[in-house]
């Protein structure tokens, strides 16, 4: 088969091309043992894809690691890159074996996005040696950040967290070969530390000329305390990785194995298929910031790694690519889809497996020669990319949901509607109740402050102001821009009805309403259930339990629609003092007769979904709050579900009934 770079060009024989063997490979680099901090050699099967560095050069993000004594044989037969960082347009002369760190599928302009939570991200390449060393105090975090306090708090916050999900002293094999509860636990953990490390940044006047990345921070953190999934590479399937899975985060994708670059477009891996080694796509990441096509669902049209502005060549990326296609591997697709909550940001979204059909050689549109590579979705998987869109067309009107009993049940009282839906039986819908999208109060709590002083920002509460409802929140608005909890496990102090800030301000977030499409189900044997129509990331605001407010003696007559916060909840993150979330005041809620779709939402041994006490003030009163926010990210389509916590020991409850849930954590029985 031969292949043409245009109608007047010479053809390229193709066969010749497959003879082309890797320019050279990389020994294997660990940490070295004179960093505490670092894990140990042991706990990786398969080496981070770092290079080797010259004496005194600054490793790569996100792979760190401390140079180690090279042999003679070694100098000999691996030569020594240049460092370069991961944001410079210049790459090493070849390749890593253990993946691609080179020019990644970006255009060679410079721009700016936010990826997350008021976080920016540089989307493009420079060379020169100022950003470089910028890019490095950005990463290290030795200079853009001095060392305060604020390191203690979170070296401090790292060994509570590692405690708190069993992630001090992990098994090498479950490392190498991991479960959905350890990728999920690694994900967590990435999150919350990122979020804690934006709040201690809130605190801090922004310094000119640097950007904070609490992100790429994280992910150093978690890389060096061997806070990883599925350390060994492989082509197929990751476990504990499903189909379906959402990633807000690049650096969430190489802490879970399923694709190593931080930012370049493909990963491969070198293969013993002979007496050489072939390197073999293992997965891809397709994010709109190229010429790929993949509209259809099953196919994607991906286009080869290189500059735009010059003809691509067929090393590295692009190789291991042409490389599958002839030995028919499986290559993991993952997809970089909108953001509709952070329109400049990615949701990354894992569509499984692939094969590569086919590959050609296009003119782009800047007119220079692109490879192009043809894939295939392998067939019987379960949805993914083709649920977000047949999801769209539902929003659209283009198609309409299956079972759909009621097109909003709240009729009308949310902003945004909450479908009803039936497609298991002839159920035509839940007991009667009316909707009210908030709490209802016979009489609040008095404050709990002895003197109740509300805010005058005009424009909204920001943080590192003397703004009184930030100072309670120590400090620092517990919310970002997006609206995702900085804080978990005590009190979120929001803006009341004395302060004179909009009802858009980021201190008011749980009193905005619904800001996701939400769906009430019927599930087999379990009743009516809740999900959502969006993806939600880790820490975002999902709804308020509403209802009526009843006294602590109050009788109960169904325990079905009770909240009750006199019982005992695990915590999200264990507390070093080991006490669990408490109110002020107890609140027992009803949603019997009057609720909110949180009056749906089921228990779970593993739940998805975590509540948090709010507290309003308005003058010298105080009115509680029940806020549910989600644990970690969460996949369209799947159902929320919470713990409803323990009856304790001095309190008799409603009888047991059994448990539904169906996690691995089940306990068979809940009240």
């Amino acid at each position: 088969m031969e292949h043409t770079f245009g109608s007047d060009s010479v053809p390229m024989n193709k066969s010749a091309v497959l003879t082309v063997k890797p320019l050279r490979s990389l020994a294997p680099i660990f940490p070295s043992q004179s960093d505490p901090s670092a894990p140990t050699s042991s706990q990786f099967a398969s080496a981070p894809p770092t290079g080797l560095f010259p004496p005194g050069a600054t490793p790569v993000f996100p792979f760190f690691a401390s140079n180690v004594s090279q042999t003679p044989a070694q100098q000999r037969s691996y030569p020594i890159p240049s460092p370069v960082p991961l944001n410079s347009f210049r790459a090493p002369v070849a390749a890593s074996g253990n993946g691609d760190i080179g020019p990644s599928r970006r255009s060679s302009r410079v721009r700016t996005v936010v990826d997350d939570d008021d976080d920016s991200q540089s989307d493009g390449y420079d060379n020169s040696n100022e950003k470089l060393r910028a890019t490095r105090r950005r990463v290290t975090g030795t200079t853009a950040i001095p060392v305060s306090n604020s390191e203690a708090v979170i070296d401090s916050l790292v060994t509570n967290l590692l405690k708190s999900f069993n992630l001090v002293e992990m098994d090498t094999f479950r490392q190498a070969d991991s479960d959905k509860e350890l990728v999920d636990h690694v994900v967590i953990v990435f999150n919350l530390l990122r979020r804690k490390i934006t709040q201690l940044d809130d605190k801090k006047e922004a310094i000119t000329g640097t950007t904070r990345r609490s992100d790429l921070r994280a992910g150093t953190i978690c890389m060096n305390k061997g806070v990883r999934a599925n350390i060994k590479k492989r082509i197929g399937s990751v476990p504990g990785v499903e189909i379906g899975d959402i990633f807000f985060f690049r650096m969430e994708l190489c802490l879970v194995g399923l694709h190593a670059p931080s930012m370049a477009g493909i990963d491969y891996m070198a293969v013993k298929l002979s007496k050489d080694e072939e390197r073999l796509a293992v997965s891809i990441v397709s994010s709109g910031g190229y010429e790929d096509e993949g509209d259809d669902g099953d196919v994607l049209i991906y286009s080869g790694q290189g500059g735009q502005q010059m003809d691509q060549q067929l090393v590295r990326g692009n190789l291991a690519l042409e490389k599958s296609l002839h030995r028919a591997n499986e290559v993991r697709v993952i997809r970089g889809l909108r953001d509709f909550a952070n329109p400049t940001g990615k949701v990354y979204v894992y569509d499984g497996l692939y094969k590569i059909h086919e590959s050609w050689i296009d003119k782009g549109k800047s007119g220079c020669n692109v490879f192009k590579y043809k894939l295939v979705r392998v067939a019987g998987q379960p949805e993914a990319f083709t649920l977000w869109k047949s999801i769209q067309q539902w929003k659209d009107g283009v198609t309409t949901r299956d079972g759909v009993i009621l097109p909003d049940l709240t009729s009308g009282a949310e902003s945004l509607p909450v479908t009803l839906v039936n497609d298991v039986d002839g159920e035509k819908g839940p007991a009667y109740f009316t909707y009210i999208p908030n709490l209802k109060y016979t009489k609040p709590f008095p404050s709990i402050r002895s003197s109740s002083v509300s805010c005058n920002c005009s424009n909204g509460c920001q943080p590192a102001t003397n703004c009184p409802c930030v100072q309670r929140n120590g400090g620092s608005v517990s919310y970002t821009s997006l609206g995702v909890l900085l804080s978990h496990n005590s009190l979120v102090y929001e803006c009341g009805g004395s302060c004179a800030c909009p009802t858009n301000c980021r201190n008011r977030v749980s009193q905005a309403g619904l800001k996701m499409r939400l769906e009430v189900f019927k599930i087999k044997d379990k009743g009516w259930g809740l999900r959502s129509w969006d993806p939600i990331r880790a820490g975002s605001f999902i709804c308020e339990y509403a209802g009526l407010v009843i006294a602590e003696n109050g009788i109960v007559s169904d325990s079905n629609y009770i909240f009750d916060s006199t019982r005992a909840f695990e915590s999200l993150e264990t507390q070093p003092s080991g006490e669990l979330v408490k109110f002020p005041f107890p609140l027992i809620i009803s949603s019997k007769n009057e609720g909110n779709v949180s009056r749906f939402m089921n228990h779970s041994c593993s739940p998805n979904v975590y509540w948090q006490p709010v507290v309003r003030e308005n003058k010298d009163e105080s009115y509680l709050h029940v806020g549910f926010y989600a644990i970690k990210h969460i996949p369209p389509m799947q159902e929320l579900t919470f713990n409803y916590g323990m009856v304790r020991a001095d309190k008799a409850g409603p009888p047991m009934k059994k448990c539904l849930c169906g996690s691995s954590r089940c306990k068979g029985v809940f009240y």
